[in-house]
C-alpha cells in the first residue's frame, strides 16, 4: 500500500498516543483480538493496512487536521453612515484548528479596504530651535489639511503634540540660568521655551480651528545634543489611547516630522538612566510625559509593538539628509512609511495625503502570539490572481479591491498541558483580526475508556487501547507473569545462546516464550524469531530469482532450479544450435545459457562467429544451396532451416564494413566464387555475395611469352644506352679538362723558371787618373 520503510512498524510505539506521534500516517488498532498466536501483532501501522490484517474500522484511531469557521461576516464595502461599527474588512473573524503534530492544513482569509473610512491624524512636530521656520508655515496646517484629507473621507480628525528631548544633561542645558529660557545668551533666538520630553496640546478633534489656535500658541525650544527624544514621544502618543483620543473604527495615522535623527534605547545611560521603558502611558495632568527623567528610550522593537498593537500606521517626514537613516527604521516597524520634508515642511499636506494613498494602496498581514510548535506559511494571490508563496503582503491596490491569502498551519509537536493554543492574525493598522483556537490531536478516543484493573488484563493492570498496561512487577501481554527471582530464567529461555539477543533481537521475551514481531517485508518464526522468509539470497531484486520458496533465510528451489538463489537452470534444451550441436560446438551450456569458449563467438548459442576457421566454410553451403541450389545442404533439403542469413548478391564485390569477413572459394567448374559475411551484434547475419562465380578464362602462353621477352631486351637496351651517354660524357669532361692544362704549360716555357729579375738597381760615378786607374773602385 505505501512503498519505501514503514515507519510506523518500527517497534517503538508503545501506546496509542506514541504512534500518533511517529508520523501523521500511522494509524493505531484498539481492537481487543487484534492478532494471535505466537507474532506479536504491530497495531501501529497505515490504516489500510490495518484493516487488511484483519482490524475494524470502528476500532482504527486516525485522527487528522481540520478546520472549523466559527464567524464569517461578509465583508463591507463602505464604511460611512450608522453603520460604522459593524464595518467588516477581513474575513472570516474567527476559526478553529484541529492539528494532529505533522499533518499540515490550511484556511483562507480575505481582506478588502472599505470606502470613505475615518481617518484619525495625529500631528506630531520637533519642537527644537532649528524647526522655528517649520513651525511658522504650519500655522494654517488644520484648515488646509481638513480641505485635502476631506476628498478621501467625510470623518477626519486632527490633533497636535509637541516633543524635544528630556530634560536632564547632557541632552539639555539643565544649568540654572538656562531653566526658563534655554537659549539665554544664544544672540540668534535669544528666547525660547523650556525643554520638554513630550506634550500633548491638542487631543483629536474635528475642530480643525482649534488645532490652527494651539499651533500658533507654540514656541520652540533649545536642547544640547543633535539627536532628539522623538521616539519616547512617539511610544506615548501610540499607548496613550484615550488621552490622545484614537477612535477604535479609524485609520489611526500619527505623522512624525523633524529635521534630526532620534535618540535610540541605551543612550539613557549618558544621563544615568538605566531602567528600560515600560511600554506604558506616562501622562501628567499637564498632559506631559512624566517619566521621561525616569526611563530610558524604548527600543525598535518596542516601539513596533506598541505601533502595531494599536492599529497607528507610523510616517515619518524628514528631510532628504535622513531620508536613508529612517528608511532603515521603516524595515524594522510594519506598517511605517518615509516621506521627504522641505526644510520649512512647505510640501507637509502633499506629503501626508501621498503617505495616506500610500498606506491604503497596501495590505499586510502580521502574526500575533504565534505558539512556538506551530509553523505558518502564507501566501498571498493580490490582483493579478497569481499565488505569490511565502508573500504577507499586497501593494498597488485600489479602495476596494480585494486580496485573499493561504495559510498553511503544521503543528510540529503536541503542547505542554496548560499551554495557550491561540493565536491572532490581523493585517497591518486595522482593527480587523482573525482570531485562531487551536485544538491538537494528540490523545485518543479509546484512552478515555481505559479500564484499571481489568480482567483482560489479570485483574492487575490496566485495559488501554487494546494493550494491557502492567502494574510493576508483572510481564506478559495480560500481565499474566511475575518479575523477580524467574525474570532471569524467562529471558535464558529466550536466546538461542548464551551472549545472542533475547529472540534475536527480532522479538520481545513474554513468559518463557518469544513472541516475533511483525514485519512489513514478510514472516518472522522460529523459537527464537530466528528465522523469517524475506532474507534469503535475491537475484535482480527478486527472491530466489522467483524460482524458489525461503525458508530460514535459505531458498528451497523448485524442480529443474539449482544454486544459492535458484537462478541456474539444469535445462539444456536451450543451448542446442539449429544444427543441433549443443551451443554450436563453440561453448559451454551453463545454467541453460551458453557461455561462447571461441574467440569472437556470440549469440544465444553460440552460432555467430565472423572469426572463426570454419565461418567460410559454413557460409559457403549456404552461398551454394540458396543461391545454386547446390551443395550438401541441398541435397538433404534442410537449406531453409539452416541458412537464415540474409543474402544480398551484387554485380561486383565491394565493402566498407571494416568488420567484415572476405571468403573466396574455388567451384568445380574452375570458377572462383566470392563473398563477404558479417555478423551484427543486434541479430542479424548479412552475407553479399557476387550473383554469378568469376568464371574468366586464363592468358595465352604463346602471347605472353614474346611480349615477356620483349619487354626484357627493351628494358636491357634502355639501359645500355643510358649507360653509354653517361661514359660519354665524362670523358668529355676530362678530355677538356687535359686541353686547358696543355695550354697553361706551353706559355709558361718561352722564360726561365730559376731567372728573377733585379729588384733595384744602382749608378756608382768613377774617376781616372793619367794613367787610367780608378780610384774609387769600379762599375757594379
Amino acid at each position: 500500500i505505501f512503498s519505501g520503510l514503514n515507519m510506523c512498524m518500527s517497534g517503538s510505539a508503545t501506546s496509542c498516543e506514541e504512534c500518533l506521534l511517529i508520523h501523521p500516517s500511522c494509524a493505531w488498532c484498539a481492537q481487543q483480538d487484534f492478532g494471535k498466536g505466537r507474532t506479536l501483532t504491530f497495531r501501529c501501522d497505515f490504516s489500510q493496512n490495518l484493516q487488511k490484517r484483519g482490524c475494524l474500522t470502528q476500532h482504527i484511531e486516525y485522527p487528522t487536521s481540520s478546520v472549523s469557521v466559527l464567524q464569517n461576516n461578509p465583508l463591507s464595502s463602505k464604511g460611512s453612515g450608522s453603520t460604522l461599527y459593524n464595518v467588516v474588512q477581513m474575513a472570516p473573524q474567527q476559526i478553529s484548528l484541529s492539528l494532529r503534530p505533522g499533518d499540515q492544513t490550511w484556511f483562507g482569509l480575505q481582506v478588502r479596504q472599505v470606502e470613505d473610512y475615518p481617518v484619525d491624524l495625529y500631528y506630531l512636530m520637533d519642537l527644537s530651535l532649528s524647526m522655528k521656520d517649520d513651525l511658522d508655515t504650519i500655522r494654517n496646517l488644520g484648515t488646509k489639511l481638513a480641505e485635502e484629507m476631506g476628498k478621501l473621507t467625510s470623518n477626519f480628525r486632527l490633533g497636535f503634540g509637541s516633543f524635544v528631548d528630556k530634560n536632564i544633561s547632557p541632552f539639555s542645558y539643565t544649568s540654572p540660568k538656562y531653566q526658563e529660557n534655554p537659549c539665554k545668551g544664544y544672540k540668534p533666538f535669544p528666547s525660547c521655551a523650556p525643554s520638554f520630553g513630550f506634550r500633548n496640546i491638542l487631543s483629536l478633534t474635528d475642530e480643525v480651528d482649534r488645532f490652527n489656535q494651539e499651533v500658533q500658541k507654540q514656541i520652540v525650544s533649545r536642547n544640547r545634543d543633535a539627536p532628539e527624544g522623538g521616539f519616547d514621544a512617539i511610544l506615548q502618543a501610540a499607548v496613550c489611547k484615550n488621552e490622545i483620543g484614537w477612535r477604535k473604527e479609524a485609520y489611526h495615522l500619527l505623522v512624525f516630522a523633524t529635521d534630526d535623527v532620534p535618540h535610540l534605547a541605551l543612550d539613557g545611560r549618558l544621563g544615568g538612566l538605566v531602567q528600560p521603558h515600560d511600554g506604558l502611558c506616562h501622562l501628567n495632568d499637564q498632559n506631559e510625559y512624566s517619566a521621561s527623567a525616569q526611563m530610558d528610550y524604548p527600543s525598535l522593537a518596542l516601539l513596533g509593538e506598541k505601533l502595531a498593537e494599536n492599529n497607528i500606521f507610523l510616517i515619518f517626514a524628514v528631510t532628504k539628509n535622513l531620508y536613508i537613516i529612517y528608511k532603515n527604521f521603516t524595515a524594522l516597524i510594519p506598517g511605517t512609511t518615509v516621506e521627504i520634508l522641505d526644510q520649512d515642511s512647505k510640501n507637509v499636506i502633499q506629503l501626508i495625503v501621498a503617505a495616506y494613498n500610500n498606506i491604503r494602496s497596501k495590505v499586510e498581514l502580521t502574526v500575533w502570539d504565534q505558539p512556538e510548535d506551530i509553523s505558518l506559511s502564507v501566501t498571498a494571490t493580490c490582483q493579478d490572481g497569481q499565488p505569490l508563496p511565502g508573500l504577507r503582503k499586497c501593494a498597488d491596490l485600489k479602495i476596494g479591491d480585494t486580496v485573499s491569502f493561504n495559510v498553511s498551519v503544521d503543528a510540529r509537536s503536541c503542547p505542554t498541558r496548560g499551554a495557550d493554543h491561540s493565536f491572532t492574525i490581523k493585517p497591518v493598522g486595522f482593527k480587523d483580526r482573525l482570531e485562531v483556537t487551536v485544538n491538537y490531536q494528540c490523545d485518543c478516543g479509546c484512552s478515555r475508556t481505559a479500564k484499571t484493573n481489568s480482567s483482560i488484563c489479570s485483574s492487575i493492570g490496566t485495559y488501554n487501547c487494546g494493550t494491557c498496561h502492567c502494574e510493576p512487577g508483572y510481564l506478559g501481554a495480560h500481565c499474566e507473569c511475575q518479575e523477580g527471582e524467574a525474570g532471569s530464567m524467562y529471558l535464558s529461555a529466550c536466546r538461542e545462546a548464551e551472549g545472542k539477543q533475547i529472540c534475536s533481537g527480532r522479538g520481545e521475551c513474554s513468559c518463557n516464550q518469544c513472541l516475533c514481531y511483525e514485519s512489513e517485508f514478510g514472516k518472522i518464526y522460529g523459537s527464537f524469531c530466528e528465522c523469517d522468509d524475506f532474507s534469503c539470497a535475491r537475484h535482480k531484486g527478486i527472491l530466489c530469482s522467483g524460482h524458489g520458496e525461503c525458508h530460514c533465510g535459505e531458498c528451497k528451489c523448485h524442480a529443474g532450479f539449482i544454486g544459492d538463489n535458484c537462478n541456474c537452470s539444469i535445462d539444456t534444451s536451450t543451448c542446442v544450435a539449429d544444427d543441433g550441436q549443443m551451443c554450436s560446438g563453440r561453448g559451454n551450456c551453463v545454467c541453460g545459457r551458453c557461455q561462447c569458449t571461441e574467440p569472437g563467438a556470440f549469440g544465444d548459442t553460440c552460432e555467430k562467429c565472423p572469426t572463426c576457421p570454419d565461418a567460410c566454410g559454413t557460409k559457403r553451403e549456404c552461398i551454394e544451396c540458396r543461391l545454386f541450389d547446390l551443395g550438401r545442404l541441398a541435397d538433404n533439403q534442410t537449406c531453409q532451416r539452416l541458412c537464415k542469413d540474409e543474402i544480398i548478391t551484387v554485380e561486383t564485390l565491394e565493402t566498407n564494413d571494416p568488420s567484415a569477413v572476405l571468403c573466396v572459394y574455388k567451384a568445380d567448374n574452375d570458377c572462383v566464387m566470392k563473398f563477404t559475411y558479417s555478423e551484427h551484434f543486434s541479430g542479424r547475419s548479412i552475407l553479399t555475395a557476387l550473383k554469378e562465380p568469376d568464371c574468366g578464362g586464363g592468358p595465352d602462353a604463346l602471347t605472353v611469352l614474346p611480349v615477356v621477352v620483349g619487354s626484357i631486351l627493351l628494358v636491357g637496351l634502355v639501359l645500355l644506352a643510358v649507360w653509354k651517354l653517361v661514359i660519354t660524357i665524362h670523358d668529355r669532361r676530362e678530355f677538356a679538362q687535359f686541353q686547358s692544362a696543355r695550354s697553361r704549360a706551353r706559355y709558361e716555357m718561352a722564360s726561365n723558371p730559376l731567372y728573377k729579375q733585379p729588384v733595384t738597381t744602382h749608378s756608382v760615378e768613377t774617376d781616372f787618373d793619367m794613367f787610367g786607374k780608378s780610384y774609387n773602385g769600379g762599375v757594379h
